[in-house]
């Protein structure tokens, strides 16, 4: 299959590393002005956990192919930030490039407000599990073993079956939600409440100390826990049935104390869970989240207090 990635940004190379490697044909759409200093193979250090459950290191090459303007993909996968989803959109009309779209974005919108973002472009909502960061040595990533992803029945694109194929060649599953858009919404939440309870002291500037800080200190991630209990009622007064997605929030129903302990044993045992953590450092992608649920929470006029204390201390 054909795929379009927009950007060489840590998600979309990734996910199209997995890709060129079962056979497909990858090819990213990147400005004009940065075309001159992209490589041509870009080096690859990826915690691998499709194969083995503890994930397994891997160093490998990436050929990176630019996309031709006109051309029809099978799949055009897009991972940017939510207030760049427009300019994406427009960057891919101008080009003339056509095909079934990935939304695989952070997205505090509803379903009207995305299917006027992406204008004429058919589209299915998903999210990655993976995460990292570039360097000057090239991509260093977390790959789990599974994507989240729109069911077929709501999803709008004509070739779902195409997507699911492409999924299995990569040696990746797809898990469905009851509703991929609200469970979002709850993944935002969460990470909300983590990211305010680790940078709770006021300062965000290095995501990875706090990460690292958080995941060793079985207090701070009981509170973290409290925390999530708060946020997730945003998601419930956007009118979200939270007992339809227990399972993701069964975790945080269990006494704090007792949740912090056993998270810290996860974050000791699991080192995708752990890497992935302190691999995520783009300060604007993760306010985007936190600023999202802040508001909408004032805007509801929820009763929120150790949420809202972490984060005036960090808008401070």
């Amino acid at each position: 299959m054909k795929i379009c990635i927009l950007g060489l940004g840590v998600i979309g190379t990734t996910y199209g590393y997995a890709f060129q490697k079962a056979g497909h044909q990858t090819e990213h759409l990147v400005r004009e002005n940065k075309r001159q200093n992209l490589p041509s193979r870009l080096n690859i250090t990826i915690l691998d956990g499709r194969y083995d459950k503890k994930g397994k290191e891997k160093a490998d090459t990436y050929t990176v192919n630019l996309a031709k303007p006109g051309t029809c993909y099978d799949f055009i996968l897009l991972s940017v930030a939510s207030g760049k989803i427009k300019d994406a959109i427009a960057a891919l009309s101008q080009n003339n490039i056509t095909g079934s779209l990935i939304l695989f974005c952070n997205l505090w919108n509803d379903r009207e407000e995305i299917e006027e973002m992406v204008g004429n472009f058919k589209y299915i909502i998903g999210f990655p599990t993976a995460g990292g960061c570039m360097t000057q040595q090239g991509l260093n990533s977390v790959l789990f073993d599974h994507i989240m992803l729109e069911g077929e029945k709501k999803s709008i694109i004509p070739n779902y079956g195409s997507l699911m194929e492409l999924i299995e060649s990569a040696d990746l599953k797809a898990e469905v939600p009851h509703d991929m858009l609200e469970w979002i919404w709850i993944h935002m939440a969460i990470n909300a409440a983590v990211t305010s309870s680790a940078a709770r002291a006021g300062k965000i500037d290095n995501p990875k100390q706090l990460a690292i800080n958080l995941m060793s200190d079985s207090h701070a991630l009981s509170i973290a826990v409290k925390t999530i209990r708060e946020t997730v009622t945003v998601v419930k007064a956007r009118g979200v049935n939270l007992r339809l997605y227990k399972n993701e929030l069964l975790p945080y129903r269990i006494p704090a104390a007792i949740a912090g302990i056993i998270m810290k044993q996860m974050f000791t045992r699991n080192e995708l869970t752990s890497r992935i953590m302190t691999l995520h450092n783009d300060v604007n992608d993760i306010m985007y989240g936190c600023k999202s649920v802040y508001e909408a929470g004032k805007q509801k006029n929820l009763d929120l207090p150790l949420f809202y204390s972490n984060m005036e201390k960090i808008l401070n």
